[in-house]
């Protein structure tokens, strides 16, 4: 497998030798001689594996291993050193190292080596495409999510979608919540009748009313005919009536007739009709505070919801948005006509780390937009919008901190003890074990520097452990 290889090495000979025998092989190489050049390099540019050096003058190859595989598990690592032992191997491989040979390499070995990790890499992609491809093929194809999270809700509805069970689907705007109307009457036993939707916010009451049960001859100015409505249009299948939170009270006084008797009415007319329809609906508001604050009918609520379904905000799930973004990718650059393989770790990090108040909808107009703008073959952070970057930190933040001037030995330790703290979420335990002191040391640290962690921690105020 042909690829591109950073090395990385402060032997500058052996540095020359390995890049004469790689490019011998067909492969692409860049060098750089220190751990934190090769972080850099690894943050702003794709590479198919990385060949590093464990003992180098400012940044190790180990320090350089473990902040690498940080911000991208997924890249293979070889690590070199001219010392063999066991337990750097195992250090090594602890931190995440595909592989681990000694100096003087033999050519063989590194030969076999590079394929051995590039082959696994090649495998994890092939089963990431194949697992797409078995979602893709289900009923479920527009949801895209691995996460937690997105498994309770995915599960939950599969399990609602074969009954007639009116539904109430919540949610953020852009979350989305029609695809999830879209998946469950697919996989109900209405599948084979229409699938209605209503954007309800969209018309005001009268218009709705007429969309919905229709209407009789001269009912109103302009009803030039009798027309029939959304509910007769979708009898035998389902409806979804989107934004159910927005229509008016004498509405909702009607829409419960409907859910209750199955009977609609259309306007104009003093006869009613049946119809046999299952009902979805969906809303970006709260009902419960809706109902509260007297704007929505309490029995109708109970009536909607049925089964509730909440589908997460993006940023509570962003396991998902690697997968999604490279969802997105594979759609537009087909509209677009570019050929761009993926994103730089850094771009990926960046996308990862936003908060998305817009959601999947904002990520995917991220993606589109970065896509026409990109010039190259990887997406990088120059390519996103300035909002995605403003509040975006590497991963590595102790060291930025530290290289802003002279610290003293305090100011180290503080700053230590409030990275590794929200690096566990205010677990001290687990930042106890991280920095290789005991609860009660931590207890002491934390009184002596004067630090409350609800206000370093706020996001994650009354989960903090005693």
């Amino acid at each position: 497998m042909k690829g591109k290889i950073l090395i990385v090495d402060d032997d500058k000979a052996h540095l020359s030798m390995l890049e004469t025998l790689l490019k011998s092989l067909s492969q692409s190489t860049e060098c750089v001689t220190d751990g934190e050049d090769a972080i850099r390099e690894a943050r702003e540019n794709p590479y198919d594996v990385i060949l590093m050096d464990v003992r180098m003058a400012n940044v190790s190859g180990m320090e350089a291993l473990r902040k690498i595989k940080a911000f991208n598990p997924s890249i293979p690592i070889i690590i070199m050193t001219a010392y063999s032992s066991v337990d750097k191997a195992v250090e090594a491989m602890r931190l995440g190292a595909d592989d681990y040979l000694t100096k003087p390499l033999n050519f063989d070995e590194l030969k076999l080596s590079i394929e051995r990790v590039t082959k696994h890499l090649q495998l994890s992609l092939e089963n990431r495409e194949l697992k797409e491809q078995l979602i893709s093929e289900s009923s479920f194809s527009g949801i895209i999510g691995s996460s937690p999270a997105m498994q309770e809700v995915t599960n939950t509805a599969k399990i609602a979608a074969p009954t007639d069970a009116t539904i109430l689907i919540s949610g953020e705007s852009g979350t989305g919540k029609e695809l999830f109307a879209k998946a469950l009457h697919n996989q109900s036993n209405r599948k084979q009748n229409r699938l209605v939707s209503v954007n309800c916010a969209a018309l005001n009451e009268t218009l709705l009313e007429s969309e919905l049960f229709g209407h009789e001859k001269g009912a109103f100015t302009g009803a030039e005919k009798r027309r029939d409505g959304l509910f007769l249009a979708a009898d035998k299948g389902t409806i979804f009536l989107d934004e159910i939170g927005e229509i008016p009270l004498s509405m909702q006084v009607k829409l419960l007739r409907t859910i209750q008797e199955r009977e609609i009415q259309r306007v104009g007319s003093d006869k009613t009709m049946h119809v046999d329809v299952r009902i979805i609906v969906a809303t970006n508001r709260s009902l419960e505070e809706e109902v509260k604050k007297g704007h929505f009918r309490e029995d109708l609520f109970y009536r909607l919801n049925v089964i509730n379904i909440n589908v997460p905000p993006l940023r509570d799930r962003t396991d998902d948005v690697p997968l999604l973004a490279q969802r997105f990718l594979n759609k537009y650059t087909d509209e677009n006509n570019k050929l761009i393989k993926g994103f730089t770790p850094m771009a990926m990090d960046a996308m990862t780390k936003y908060n998305w108040p817009g959601n999947v909808r904002e990520l995917e107009n991220v993606i589109e937009r970065a896509i026409i703008l990109c010039m190259g073959q990887y997406i990088s952070e120059k390519d996103l919008p300035p909002n995605i970057l403003k509040d975006y930190e590497p991963e590595d933040s102790i060291q930025l901190q530290l290289s802003g001037g002279s610290k003293s030995l305090d100011d180290i330790e503080k700053i230590a003890l409030i990275e590794t703290l929200k690096q566990t979420k205010g677990n001290k335990t687990e930042a106890a074990k991280i920095l290789s002191i005991t609860r009660t040391t931590l207890r002491n640290k934390l009184k002596k520097h004067n630090l409350d962690l609800e206000k370093i921690l706020p996001a994650v105020q009354g989960q903090i452990d005693g």
